[in-house]
């Protein structure tokens, strides 16, 4: 399908430079975007690029300013990058459009209530007692144990787990492969040093509005509920271990690892491959950069680095000082032969 700037900048509020006839049928870069594509300029340091575009439309962020010319139609937006954001979902969604009925084999336990806006894939399961909301999209060889509830609009992607008495909330994302409700790591040595096991038997609640990313494991609580608040994104390859509270609107990025029964504040980021100690909390509102280690709490909102953590920018300070230890050395010890 084919768009004008004049119908993009109606749907986004946006104000035009250049012809408002100009069409677009694709998206790409600002750097190799070709005639008939839609590309987007959110940050300064890419104005460089705007006047050898070879884009036909181009949202540009309107603090940003630009006095040069360029052969592209500009249509000037708050946030490029979120109007990009708006234009992209309706793409996705005509690309991807929700799915009805139940396939078949698959298999649905007696007395569940299959919405009739919802869609079930081949070889998929369904326990008893299960509570689907409107619009589900659950894909082939999903497993949804007894006495789970799945809010309306959620969609959970082929091979995901959720395990019994779990609950996932309305309009949420579960990737490829994610387990929610698998259970914690809990083992206690008994007189002999053998580990026994510690029974698992809380759940894991899931609020709405929540991404998981592929292959992310949300482990069940020991007691009480592991809790992902409303509007959370969680990366690929993370692991949110027993009775952890992740807070609303917080990031854990790729490979995050987070220990048992800590608390994660919100609007958090963490950063990939961030460590967190078990039993501590971490205020709301604090970016950790990748490959912290965060062994205590964090009482304080702000930027953390380093691995135990400290200020961030203490940490640049301190990575460069560390670059320069083997001259600092070096020269210490000619200091003391000459004394």
């Amino acid at each position: 399908m084919k768009f004008s700037a004049q119908q993009i900048a109606a749907l986004l509020g946006g104000k035009i430079t250049g012809d408002a006839n100009r069409q677009v049928w694709d998206v790409g870069s600002i750097e190799s975007a070709k005639e008939g594509q839609l590309t987007f300029l959110c940050d300064a340091k890419y104005l460089p690029h705007l006047p050898q575009t070879g884009a036909s439309v181009v949202l540009m962020t309107d603090s940003i300013e630009f006095s040069g010319s360029t052969n592209a139609t500009l249509i000037r937006v708050e946030n490029a990058r979120a109007a990009m954001g708006q234009l992209l979902a309706l793409v996705a969604k005509a690309m991807n459009p929700a799915k009805q009925g139940v396939e078949q084999p698959s298999f649905i336990s007696e007395g569940v209530t299959v919405p009739e806006d919802a869609y079930i894939g081949a070889f998929a399961y369904i326990g008893k007692n299960v509570q689907l909301g409107k619009g589900v999209q659950i894909y082939p060889h999903t497993y949804i144990g007894d006495n789970v509830r799945i809010g309306d609009n959620t969609i959970l992607y082929s091979g995901v787990k959720v395990y019994y008495n779990c609950v996932v909330g309305s309009d949420c994302i579960l990737h490829a492969g994610v387990v929610i409700g698998s259970d914690g790591f809990g083992f206690e040595p008994d007189a002999k040093g053998v580990n026994q096991k510690l029974p698992q038997i809380g759940n894991v609640i899931i609020e709405d509005d929540v991404e998981i990313g592929a292959n992310t494991t949300v482990d069940r609580a020991m007691m009480g509920s592991t809790i992902v608040r409303r509007n959370a994104k969680i990366d690929n390859l993370v692991q949110v271990a027993h009775n952890v509270e992740v807070g609303e609107s917080t990031f854990l990025c790729s490979q995050v690892g987070i220990a048992g029964s800590s608390k994660i504040g919100g609007h958090c980021i963490l950063a990939g491959q961030v460590g967190v100690a078990g039993h501590l909390e971490i205020a709301d509102n604090c970016i950790f950069g990748a490959q912290s280690g965060i062994p205590s709490n964090v009482r304080k909102a702000g930027m953390y680095q380093g691995s135990p953590i400290i200020d961030a920018m203490n940490w640049r300070r301190s990575i460069v000082g560390f670059k320069n230890l083997p001259d600092i050395m070096k020269r210490l010890q000619e200091l003391e032969k000459k004394a």
